[in-house]
């Protein structure tokens, strides 16, 4: 059986998280909060997340649905 793989990258200049669980063709779409954006397929399978202002994540936890 293959390992999954989960594909992490940050940009502290641009102050951007991404996380990605499958690297299939997608696109991004809004969720609840204004921090995060989950990227889904075309059948609204979740491939991965992505969270802008990071570094004001220091206080409180982020807790967001996908």
């Amino acid at each position: 059986m293959a390992d999954k793989r989960v594909k992490i990258w940050f940009d502290p200049e641009g102050d951007y998280l991404e996380v990605m669980f499958d690297q299939r063709p997608g696109y991004f779409r809004e969720t609840a909060s204004d921090q995060v954006m989950e990227k889904v397929d075309e059948q609204g399978n979740v491939l991965g997340f992505s969270v802008i202002k990071v570094s004001a994540l220091t206080k409180t936890p982020l807790e967001v649905a996908l």
